[in-house]
């Protein structure tokens, strides 16, 4: 037998025979009897026949508990009476009803041990119903404190065990949808938008057979935000006004408020701050009397967002400060990131350099602690680990059935296992040996994506950049700080993403290479004219090239071709299609001391450095080219005038395209 007591603002369970240690028993029996007194007589009468009844099941209890479920005391009431009686499955309800309420008003450490108290009733009563709600609130909770890890454990449990029945309940089918959704959220926090609308689907799918309006009306929320991220900006303003309409029909302020702030930053991205304004300020009012801070701080800051964009810098700030101080408090990481970088543009604009680099540096070691905080690795193991368990589960029932089939046909047993293990053993030696192949050529694939990478990150470059940099803001040179730290910080993280990636677009490498010589320029005094051109009839966009495949050429031209040479020093890319037209052609020129020249440096140099980077990008192009029908070629053209003087070097590279 349960009852509640409070210390030190978490609630715990505890036995009669520990109670009866503390001093303040008496104290707690009459506060419960001195609020039940003021608990309605309906609500006693519809509670006292529940536990009579003793009803186990989630949806005989919210039927008749789910218009009280956010009065904390009714609650509460209810909760020390289930206590009294031992009624397990409405200890649960409660607990679970109390945690949402907290957890709705970001208190989210009160709401974790209301969740896990009802999970430990659950366990106790062997209730699965419980079990898989408590399991699936105890993820929402970890999940809006950017803990991913412990959010997937808890949603995938829950859906592994609400699956586990053969016919599940309407409950159990609910409960599922709701994991299905929570996945679907964990994967758009990973960035991974195409697997979560898959989820959100799925979940919406679900949600529409039951006719559960509040299920679609999130789900359409949810997917209308991954469509958003990924740039398709107005079939999420359709999912939003969708979602918003449904909420409309169930009367849901919470979810007014989430439709409306999602509705008002499209308008602010469709270049429409005076909509935006007017919808924020009503929204934020609403939000506001549901003290929920989870969507007060980002309304805040997508005011903020709306005001910068109108002119009002004091008013902006303002917004944008509170938000960023809701995020910081209530450990809401992405939005405190947002509202780090909106300030440092506001800050930017109003030139003041030194607040914009303190907030965009505190943005960019938000972004790194959310990206630590995504284990995409850890979660993509658990997925695994749950397909193949699910899939062992399947093998075991068809194995049962092998066996009944065996059975009727005994007299053709033997043959039938001979042949069937040496079957098995033939597929398995093809197997391995299909493996084998495969690993091979995937190690050989991450080897050199490794030793690219490295290629593209050597030490030198990162220090020599840093040193440039430190020598602006020595000589107090601002501006040039702000803005070479910027390219850097950018090239950076273009270097890291593009490295994960088999083939970007065309305008994502020139956008790098760009970056590369604008952070190298500064070593050589802005002394090299670098130029890029690009035919009409190419479309960097729809092109696919490997990833971080022009640097090797581009730092060949400068190190061993201008790095020695006197007066004008140019570099020009071109890019054009070839004669064939099944070809792109990439020709980079620099006018520098030619390749002769350049070896000669190089055998009376002390320390020679060894240039592996031509080849790992010839490995690299050969892997490329294997998924189309013709392969690259490339070409390292010397340059001379008249007098036959090296006039510098031409590498001319054909990539095949589809």
């Amino acid at each position: 037998m349960y009852f509640i007591s409070k210390k030190e603002s978490d609630l715990h369970l505890l036995s009669i025979d520990q109670m009866k240690k503390y001093f303040f028993i008496g104290f707690i029996l009459v506060f419960i009897q001195g609020y039940s007194q003021s608990v309605p007589v309906a609500f006693k009468k519809a509670t006292d026949s529940l536990i009579n009844v003793s009803a186990k099941d989630y949806i005989s209890l919210h039927s008749v508990l789910r218009k009280n479920r956010n009065d904390t005391i009714l609650m509460r009431y209810f909760l020390n009476a289930s206590a009294k009686k031992q009624y397990n499955a409405g200890q649960a309800y409660a607990l679970n009803e109390l945690g949402r309420k907290y957890r709705n008003t970001s208190q989210f450490s009160k709401a974790r041990v209301f969740h896990q108290q009802a999970l430990d009733i659950a366990n106790k009563a062997d209730n699965l119903e419980f079990k898989v709600s408590s399991l699936n609130n105890l993820g929402v909770v970890y999940r809006r404190t950017s803990s991913i890890r412990t959010a997937m454990d808890y949603n995938q449990k829950a859906l592994e065990l609400a699956e586990s029945v053969s016919n599940p309940s309407i409950s159990l089918k609910r409960s599922m949808n709701i994991s299905h959704n929570c996945i679907g959220n964990l994967y758009q926090e990973l960035e991974q938008y195409d697997k979560a609308i898959e989820q959100f689907e799925k979940s919406l799918q679900l949600e529409s057979e039951l006719n559960n309006k509040l299920g679609q009306a999130i789900n359409y929320q949810n997917v209308g935000e991954c469509k958003e991220e990924l740039g398709n900006l107005t079939d999420a303003l359709t999912d939003y006004r969708t979602s918003l309409a449904i909420n409309e029909t169930i009367d849901s302020d919470m979810g007014r408020v989430i439709c409306n702030n999602s509705i008002a930053q499209i308008l602010i991205k469709q270049d429409k701050q005076n909509d935006a304004l007017k919808l924020l300020e009503t929204t934020l009012i609403k939000a506001k009397t549901l003290d929920d801070k989870f969507l007060i701080a980002p309304i805040h800051i997508n005011l903020g967002w709306a005001k910068m964009l109108s002119n009002q810098p004091k008013e902006s700030e303002a917004h944008m400060l509170e938000g960023l101080k809701l995020a910081e408090k209530f450990n809401l990481r992405q939005s405190a990131e947002q509202a780090c970088r909106l300030l440092s543009s506001l800050h930017r604009q109003e030139r003041n350099f030194e607040k914009a680099l303190t907030y965009n540096l505190k943005a960019e070691q938000l972004d790194e602690e959310i990206s630590n905080a995504r284990t995409v690795r850890y979660v993509n193991d658990v997925i695994f680990r749950y397909d193949s368990q699910k899939k062992t589960n399947e093998i075991e029932v068809l194995a049962k059935e092998n066996e009944n089939y065996l059975l009727a046909i005994r007299k053709n047993r033997t043959i039938l296992l001979i042949t069937g293990l040496a079957l098995a053993l033939l597929a398995g030696i093809f197997y391995i040996l299909y493996r084998q192949y495969q690993l091979k050529n995937e190690k050989k694939l991450l080897t050199l994506e490794q030793t690219m990478l490295r290629s593209q990150m050597n030490p030198h470059f990162l220090f020599n950049s840093l040193n440039s940099i430190k020598l602006y803001i020595i000589n107090n040179e601002q501006k040039n700080a702000v803005h070479y730290l910027n390219k850097f910080s950018k090239l950076i993280r273009k270097i890291l993403e593009a490295s994960s990636l088999r083939e970007i677009p065309l305008a994502e490498e020139l956008e790098t290479v760009e970056l590369y010589m604008n952070i190298e320029n500064i070593r050589f005094s802005n002394e090299i004219d670098f130029q890029t051109t690009i035919g009409e009839e190419i479309d960097p966009h729809n092109i696919k090239v490997p990833s971080l495949i022009l640097q090797p050429f581009l730092e060949n031209a400068l190190w061993h071709g201008l790095s020695s040479k006197k007066g004008e020093k140019k570099i020009f890319l071109h890019v054009n299609k070839a004669n064939d037209e099944e070809y792109i052609q990439i020709s980079i020129t620099d006018n520098g001391i030619g390749r002769a020249a350049s070896e000669k440096i190089k055998l009376n140099k002390v320390l020679k450095r060894n240039s592996v980077g031509i080849d790992i990008t010839k490995d690299r192009l050969s892997n490329f080219s294997r998924d189309y029908q013709n392969s690259f070629y490339l070409e390292i053209i010397d340059l001379y005038g008249e007098d036959d003087t090296a006039e510098g070097t031409k590498v001319v590279l054909n990539i095949p395209i589809i």
